[in-house]
Order: structure tokens, then sequence, then C-alpha cells
């Protein structure tokens, strides 16, 4: 009801009367009347006048009903501990394919090594349910297409030059714009389901770290519709998702790296290695080049220039 509320009064070119919205949702004066009460306390700013009832503004939450036709596979929340965690609970239950689910903060949030994850107010939080057709072995190309997704979005819609960093970054001029994560389980041979969760620095003041992050809105002087970049996020995601052959995506995903070549360390947790970034091989390892020449493939870790 929500969503078809906001659809006819966005798509009206003046105030809409009480009577019209309710002939054509098939509603009750007092059920519509109660939703638009509800709207405004969720922060949609709706005048009611004696010639019906305008949309001034909208606010720039990720609720359900602003995504037509993906309502089901869209879950909100205003404060989590972990997207991640939610995400998990939804796919062992069951959930659909490309579920997101989205927080406006996240009290518990992590990156890799679960390092705490600063989760700003005006950034975009969210976790996508995967149920790829693909090996174990495999799996981490998920990751890189989602990366890829996301940096394609940015470059083309946005004109902002974003570049991948291995494992799980995306970085615009050596800072750091994106941390994506995942987590995957599986059943028998087969994987079950990977979750990918990205935080975008969007409208947020990002943290001040090294090395260094920056937002969207710092980039392009000016702040950006989260709902906007999530609705097209997951509907190229989806569609790159049944389209793209899974065996080509580290090569795609090479084109648009900002590590090999570099000088890199990259911190195991059990030891650090030192050398250039030669290489990934198709199972999204790091192939780095020691200074003796020996060639070590990295399988994880966190990966500094």
């Amino acid at each position: 009801m929500k969503s078809s509320i906001l659809r006819l009064l966005r798509e009206a070119e003046g105030p809409l009367s009480g009577s019209l919205l309710c002939e054509r949702l098939g509603a009750s004066r007092v059920a519509v009347w109660k939703h638009i009460q509800r709207l405004g306390e969720l922060g949609y700013e709706i005048e009611a006048g004696p010639r019906g009832y305008r949309l001034l503004a909208s606010p720039d939450r990720p609720y359900p009903w602003e995504f037509p036709g993906r309502e089901e596979r869209i879950v909100y929340r205003d404060e989590l501990g972990s997207t991640m965690d939610l995400a998990r609970e939804l796919a062992r239950q069951g959930c659909p394919a490309f579920t997101a689910v989205v927080a406006e903060r996240q009290t518990a949030g992590r990156g890799r090594l679960r390092r705490p994850w600063v989760s700003a107010e005006g950034g975009l939080y969210v976790t996508v349910v995967m149920r790829p057709r693909i090996s174990l072995l495999h799996s981490p190309r998920v990751n890189f297409l989602v990366a890829l997704t996301l940096v394609a979005l940015l470059r083309r819609d946005f004109g902002v030059e974003a570049g991948v960093k291995w494992p799980n970054d995306i970085l615009v001029e050596g800072r750091k714009l994106c941390g994506l994560l995942s987590e995957m389980e599986a059943e028998g041979e087969e994987v079950a389901f990977v979750n990918v969760g990205l935080g975008l620095n969007v409208n947020n003041e990002p943290p001040r770290i090294r090395p260094p992050a920056v937002s969207l809105r710092q980039i392009l002087g000016r702040e950006l519709s989260r709902k906007e970049i999530l609705a097209r996020f997951l509907e190229e995601l989806e569609r790159e998702s049944a389209a793209a052959p899974w065996e080509g995506i580290v090569e795609r995903w090479k084109r648009h790296t900002v590590t090999l070549g570099k000088n890199v360390r990259v911190a195991t947790g059990k030891e650090e290695i030192r050398g250039i970034a030669r290489d990934i091989d198709p199972f999204g390892a790091l192939i780095v080049e020691e200074p003796g020449g020996r060639l070590r493939t990295v399988l994880h870790g966190d990966c500094f220039l």
C-alpha cells in the first residue's frame, strides 16, 4: 500500500484528492489516511490540503516499498548489529537469491579478520544473499563479480574512476571508497549461498584511517540518493549474475585492478609477504614475486600498496 500511495503521489502533477486515491487503491479513506500518517512518521513530507495530498519530500532511506517489484527481498532496519548476521539467518531459512539486508547503522559491523567496521550515518551498508550455481573451488569469483558490478556502475552512471584492490576493496585515486566482505556456506559439494556485504561511503564522513578513505559526496561535491544507488546496483548484479560466464570473471576483474604491477605487503595473520603483485590465478589468489624472484600464491590476507 505504501508503495502504491507513493507511486500515485509521485505521478500526480498536483494535489491528488483523497477520493481518487481511495478509488485507485481500492481502499477506504481511513486506511489511506493511516498509511499517509505512517509515511509522515517515517520521514515523508506529505501536504494535506483542500484539494488533496501532495508529496513534497522523501527521506533517503532504502525502505522496501521504495523498490517496486523487489519489496519482498529488501529487509530494512534502522539499526542492526551486523547486516551479515541477519543475512546469514535468512539464507539458512531459505530466503530467495538477491535478498538484500540494509541498515542505517550497524553496532557490530566488521571487516576482514573481524576488524570493527565504522558505520557512519549516510553510508550504504548492505549484505546480499546470492545462490550461484558454482563449485566450492570457484566461489571467490562471486565476490569479484559484486566488486566488478559496483565499479562499472560508479564509472558509467556517476563518472567516478573507481578501481578494485585485491582482495576486497574499491578505491578512487588510492582512497578507499568501499569495502566488501563475503562468507559462504555449503551443502556437501554444492554452494548453498554466498553472502556479500559491502560498506559504501556515500554521504557520510569517512573515518580517518590509513590508507585514507573517501566518500562519493566528497568526490562529486553533492549528496547522492542511496536508494537510487542500491536499486541500480541490485538490478545490475542480478542481470550480471544471470548473464556472465563465471570462468571469465577474474580476467574481467583484472582489467580494473589497481593491485597488479605494484609493490605490495600482504599480511596473512601468520606472516607478511612483500614483493610485486604479478597476477591473480583462476581461483582468485594473488601471485606475488618476492625480491629474490620466488613466486608466492596468497589465498587470503590484507593487501597494502
